[in-house]
């Protein structure tokens, strides 16, 4: 009798197995799991962002979520270790204490009167379009003493929400400048290091900055482009005490002859949480760096990431990420405030400190791109998940299935919607039926991914036009006037509705951890008057995560290829990451039907000097020069003898 009451019990897992049902509710417990604890870290955060709005605007815990969130742990936890880098080690506490010193190093460059109020516009310090009040009184000491706003160079003393842009390395000194400048009710913009030149002059005029902030080490390499940016009207400060060129002071000795009490949490709170936060710059599809726009809501949103991958705040964090990029700057270190954990900052990764320093810092979490984990292939599971700077998706591999970066169960999709939609890579369209509406993929089929845009999942979109925005958009998805944001990237779901990314869409590709747009290498290549046409995608290497850049070259007649004037001028207007490996000489492009360069048939061809007869050279990096890619140099480039 008992074998017959089981018996429904065990015929149960064939039925659903017969159903296809099974490899999606045998992660039913799990689905639930997550989906628990995303409800939680939105109602907590919710709270935070309530309990702040309430707070008194004079206190530290009335701004925006950076200033508050460092207030209230500077007072809960205040000996609690925030930041270890190197032989440094910051408490909370002391954290606070240095980005008051920098917000009132900043506010003085704002002309902040410090009194009632502060002579600005009252709350909202952050919002656009207030003005600034000239004339500071020494509020820090409060004596009233008068003390006069420096104005360097001509520039004119900061807007209330002028934006300062910061040039530095992964280093204590920037997140007091960035916490320092939120507290300030100015934005910041991220500006990646490796940027000279055009490019770097682009951001900086993209985004609007009337600031820059550079570390000393960075002079050097900057001094052709400084007379650019003094005729900018910026002010230009650099962080540190080295000796500077003309018109550059130390911002460091500035702020350190502040007192370290907080500043009032009205300077900063935001007149409404869709405002922009900050800037950080992404090379999007085409062309050069645009300045993603990060709202108030996203970096309170990004205090739950660690939560959601279940750290809590005895974890301590290794970060060895840029912090120009969101997964370190907003994931890595605001989500180590969301949580009160500790975090352990490089400015560099080395894979042969990783392990020491993870046994000395007794490291519990490990936050990586792909490129690092290639490296440390024996490390333990680590949990996947995916982002993009300026979208309003992510994923969280949260069964900790191997190589996958997510799962698109229906929980997961109620509390964080997306789709996939079947998309043509010759046309850089999405597949539409009879009606117009995109279409979903199969499982196993690579797709768009795509998610709704909404009050809840806004896209704020770029610095300056709306045509940069152009294709980030998809309207008429599954229904007439719905929209949706455009992630530009492939990924697969499979039957157990597991995510894994597939490749990228568009003219861009990915290497050394960063997008490279094609058409911004293409451009710079195209500069070089012995060039006639240019042709620029990314190839795989065999060892090496992402694609690596290959350009194919036309001369323009009767000039030669200059291997030499290439290498120089790809060095002084791309960042390493950007710069061609592999060049491919052609007498003329390849294009498709259309009348569009051929990229795709020509990644696959790759750069096997055996396989093509055009001539083929590589960049040395080791040596700072192009070579000819003979098979003894491909060989050695496979065999891992060849630095690229």
């Amino acid at each position: 009798m008992a074998a017959l009451l089981l018996l429904p019990l065990l015929l149960l897992p064939l039925l659903l197995l017969k159903l296809r049902l099974w490899p999606q509710l045998r992660w039913l417990a799990a689905d639930l799991a997550f989906s628990v604890r995303a409800l939680r870290c939105k109602r907590a955060l919710r709270a935070r962002a309530l309990a702040a709005a309430a707070a008194d605007p004079e206190g530290p815990e009335g701004g925006c979520s950076l200033a508050w969130r460092l207030a209230q742990l500077a007072r809960q936890r205040p000996a609690h270790t925030f930041l270890i880098h190197g032989a440094q080690r910051f408490s909370y506490a002391e954290a606070e204490r240095q980005s008051n010193r920098a917000a009132r190093a900043f506010l003085r460059a704002r002309g902040w009167d410090g009194g009632p109020g502060g002579g600005d516009s009252g709350a909202g310090g952050a919002g656009e379009g207030e003005r600034a009040v000239h004339g500071v009184r020494d509020a820090a000491a409060g004596s009233g003493a008068a003390r006069p706003v420096r104005e360097g160079d001509g520039a004119a003393p900061l807007a209330p929400g002028a934006i300062v842009a910061l040039l530095l390395p992964a280093c204590p000194e920037f997140l007091w400048l960035w916490f320092g400048l939120a507290k300030a009710g100015l934005r910041v913009a991220f500006v990646p290091t490796a940027l000279r030149r055009g490019p770097l002059l682009h951001c900086l005029r993209s985004c609007g900055a009337r600031a820059l902030v550079l570390a000393p080490e960075f002079l050097e390499s900057l001094e052709p482009d400084l007379p650019a940016l003094r005729a900018m009207g910026l002010h230009l400060w650099a962080a540190g005490s080295e000796t500077h060129p003309a018109g550059i002071t130390d911002f460091l000795a500035e702020a350190a002859a502040e007192v370290d009490g907080p500043v009032p949490g009205y300077l900063s709170a935001p007149q409404n949480i869709m405002d922009t936060c900050l800037y950080i710059f992404t090379s999007g599809t085409t062309g050069l760096p645009k300045a993603a726009r990060i709202s108030h809501l996203k970096v309170l949103q990004c205090q739950g990431f660690y939560q959601l991958c279940g750290a809590h705040q005895e974890d301590v964090i290794y970060l060895a990420l840029p912090l120009y990029h969101m997964s370190g700057s907003l994931l890595g270190i605001v989500g180590c405030l969301g949580i009160g954990a500790t975090v352990v900052l490089k400015s560099k990764f080395s894979a042969g400190q990783f392990w020491e320093d993870c046994q000395q810092h007794r490291v519990t979490v490990f936050q990586y791109i792909g490129e690092l984990c290639r490296y440390l292939v024996n490390q333990p599971p680590v949990l996947e998940t995916y982002g993009l700077t300026e979208g309003n998706v992510a994923t969280f591999n949260y069964t900790g299935q191997r190589g996958a970066v997510g799962r698109a169960s229906w929980l997961y999709k109620h509390v964080f919607p997306f789709s996939l939609i079947r998309y043509d890579v010759t046309t850089g369209e999405p597949i539409r039926n009879t009606q117009g509406l995109c279409v979903a993929t199969s499982p196993g089929e690579p797709g768009l991914l795509v998610a709704p845009v909404n009050q809840q999942s806004p896209f704020l979109g770029y610095a300056g036009g709306p045509e940069l925005a152009r294709g980030k958009l998809l309207k008429d998805v599954f229904q007439p006037g719905d929209v949706f944001f455009n992630t530009g990237d492939l990924l697969v779901c499979d039957d157990q509705g597991f995510l894994r990314f597939h490749d990228r869409t568009g003219d861009t590709f990915r290497w050394k951890g960063e997008n490279v747009a094609t058409t911004e290498v293409a451009e710079a290549l195209e500069a070089l008057d012995f060039l006639q046409e240019v042709n620029v995608y990314g190839v795989t290497v065999p060892g090496h995560e992402g694609r690596a850049g290959m350009a194919a070259l036309v001369l323009r007649p009767p000039h030669s290829l200059d291997l030499v004037q290439l290498y120089v001028h790809v060095s002084e207007n791309l960042p390493p990451y950007a710069r061609p490996r592999f060049l491919r000489l052609q007498e003329s492009l390849a294009t498709t039907e259309t009348f569009k360069q051929q990229k795709v048939r020509m990644a696959k061809e790759g750069f096997d000097p055996s396989a093509l007869s055009d001539p083929l050279y590589i960049l040395d990096q080791a040596g700072g020069a192009y070579l000819p890619l003979t098979p003894a140099r491909y060989s050695a480039l496979l065999a891992g003898d060849l630095r690229i």
